[in-house]
């Protein structure tokens, strides 16, 4: 993984790519605390790529990925955090913009 992670500036292209960098997370040797936290926030977001949801119940899903993140401590693995720190963004994305 490079130090440049693109992120999406449309919404709904945020959405996919909030749960592909959570589903990345599933492989790193994270704490079983701090993986109990991502892998729910990984549900949540892959629930928020459904096609059939409003704008308003996919905004729903991603402020819960979002406490969810937020909610999760250390990984001490930085790959981990990176795709962390892209889907915070990926979130952002969201929020603002739908």
């Amino acid at each position: 993984m490079t130090d440049e992670i693109d992120i999406p500036t449309e919404p709904r292209a945020a959405v996919d790519a909030l749960a592909a960098h959570l589903t990345a997370t599933a492989d790193r040797p994270v704490p079983p605390a701090t993986n109990r936290w991502l892998g729910e926030a990984e549900a949540v977001a892959r629930d928020a790529t459904s096609d059939n949801l409003d704008t308003q119940t996919r905004q729903k899903r991603v402020r819960q990925v979002a406490t969810l993140l937020e909610s999760a401590d250390e990984t001490d693995d930085a790959v981990a955090d990176r795709h962390i720190e892209a889907a915070i963004e990926c979130c952002r994305v969201v929020l603002d913009n739908e």
